[in-house]
């Protein structure tokens, strides 16, 4: 059997894909992937033998723009990575038996399964991506969030802006490959029946009419890389301390700074991740791509931008956690999830101050909140990319 896999994305997108392109080749499966073309995922695909297809712009370039694109400068963008799709996705999908994708970025990918006669499977990271009386859609860059609006008039909102960016080119491609037009492209882009790659206790998907999702657990695979010896050394010198990263994402100014000075306040080292930001705070320990699967058991808390990879390797490790999301994509979510579980505090990136953080980093290292981080930890599972993988072969093998 051999699958594709696709999504346009960070590291956090790119992660749990090659999670399960690595169970499915442990199954006998033949793997390709497409990915943006940054070089950290490439040459990561290559180490593990398994064929990649750049697509797109490099993503890191995009993030790390000194000034956020304007909306004008977002529509072109989505307008020419979807030309690019239905340029490269008909070769990589050439004697593949299904087509994998991730996110809702891969427009074209349904269009080029039914162009193949391939079965076609979407999936999510995260539960709000998904239509739902019972949560708002994401913030979506450029696209403003209406006030006030409940939330199945925001969804209703949601499927407009996405068919005013995506229904003419998309429906001009299909009409080109001998296909009927579509209607509403998010709901068909999603599918009929979409999986949630998502632990269930962590992300669990609210059963609502008219969708049926298939919830497999998170796609994760074991890390078995030594941590620096530096680090181990700086781990070893002390108390357990609190972590600070914020991943592919750029925080809200002074973010970093004020998390490093409460946490000194409250008798913690500090830790710090440099990240796709190369994140800097004075007479702080650094670090850069380290095992999280290792460190993360060995810290007090850990402050993050709200990742799903992020937030599930911090759960699983059973460690309380200060989730500062900036407005974008899943991260309010996932920092909403931290806090319902009361495994540690959430806070709105953009309109946190010294006084917030102080009171989320008491409520996050209480020992109340440990001891739930701890309970909360021993529930999470491991199998999510094994189940995955197994689901595609007997379903499509």
């Amino acid at each position: 059997m051999r699958v594709l896999l696709s999504t346009y994305g960070t590291r956090g997108d790119v992660e749990p894909l090659v999670a399960l392109a690595v169970q499915l080749r442990a199954l006998g499966a033949e793997v390709r992937m497409c990915t943006p073309p940054d070089e950290e995922f490439t040459e990561r695909l290559a180490c593990l033998g398994i064929g990649s297809v750049p697509v797109g712009p490099p993503v890191r370039t995009l993030m790390r723009a000194t000034a956020p694109p304007t909306a004008a400068e977002l529509t072109r963008y989505r307008t020419e990575l979807l030309e690019t799709q239905f340029d490269v996705f008909p070769s990589a999908a050439d004697g593949c038996d299904v087509l994998v994708a991730a996110g809702l970025a891969q427009v074209a990918a349904r269009s080029v399964a039914e162009a193949a006669g391939i079965p076609y499977v979407y999936v999510t990271y995260a539960a709000v991506n998904l239509p739902s009386p019972h949560h708002a859609p994401p913030p979506r860059p450029g696209w403003p969030e209406p006030e006030g609006a409940a939330n199945p008039t925001r969804w209703e909102l949601d499927a407009d802006r996405v068919n005013a960016q995506f229904r003419e080119p998309l429906n001009g491609h299909r009409a080109a490959l001998g296909l009927p037009p579509v209607g509403n492209v998010r709901d068909h882009v999603h599918s009929e029946r979409p999986w949630l790659a998502a632990d269930p206790v962590l992300g669990p998907w609210p059963e609502t009419p008219g969708l049926e999702v298939v919830q497999t657990g998170a796609w994760t695979q074991v890390d078995e890389r030594p941590l620096p010896a530096e680090l181990e050394a700086f781990l070893d010198a002390g108390p357990p301390p609190v972590y600070v990263g914020f991943g592919s994402i750029t925080p809200a100014p002074d973010i970093a700074r004020w998390s490093v000075e409460v946490s000194r306040a409250q008798g913690h080292r500090v830790l710090v991740s440099r990240g796709w930001a190369d994140l800097a705070v004075a007479d702080c320990f650094a670090v850069g791509d380290v095992n999280h699967q290792r460190l993360f058991g060995r810290l007090a808390a850990v402050v993050h931008h709200g990742g799903a990879g992020t937030t599930q390797t911090a759960a699983r490790a059973g460690v309380p956690q200060v989730v500062v999301p900036i407005r974008l994509a899943d991260n309010p979510y996932w920092a909403g999830q931290v806090a319902a579980r009361k495994v540690g505090a959430a806070l709105d990136g953009p309109t946190a101050t010294v006084d917030s953080l102080t009171a989320a980093f008491e409520t996050a290292l209480a020992p109340e909140t440990r001891a739930r981080a701890k309970a909360l930890g021993a529930e999470i599972r491991t199998d999510g990319a094994k189940t995955a993988a197994r689901l595609l072969l007997d379903g499509f093998g």
